[in-house]
């Protein structure tokens, strides 16, 4: 070979190189940037987060009525308990109750078969 030729060839690798090498530095700073987060911890919850050990020693003085949804003290939940287990609320209408099945079952069937709604 001339050595023109093997000039040309030593001048492609060179090339080569230098261009795996620019690529390699290109995406080492890419991924080094993309990691770098400011703040220091991400797993942590926020500040503003009440930790658990805390909500579980703290005493609950007020409670949702189960009927309703309202607001109770400790003394009207306990009541309402004891009045709820004594006498439970009414039951529905079977009729009313088989209604209500067959209005889920057909909810449920219109949203697979939409074309079923004539």
């Amino acid at each position: 070979m001339s050595s023109q030729v093997k000039y040309l060839l030593s001048n492609i690798k060179i090339k080569k190189i230098v261009q795996l090498i620019l690529v390699n530095v290109i995406i080492t700073t890419i991924v080094l940037l993309s990691s770098y987060r400011r703040s220091p911890v991400i797993a942590l919850p926020p500040p503003e987060d009440i930790p658990e050990e805390i909500l579980r020693a703290q005493i609950i003085i007020e409670g949702r009525s189960p009927i309703d949804g309202r607001f109770l003290t400790a003394a009207e939940y306990a009541q309402l308990e004891i009045q709820l287990q004594q006498a439970p609320p009414p039951k529905l209408d079977p009729k009313i109750r088989d209604q209500i099945f067959l209005l889920r079952i057909r909810k449920t069937l219109l949203q697979f078969f939409p074309f079923l709604s004539i």
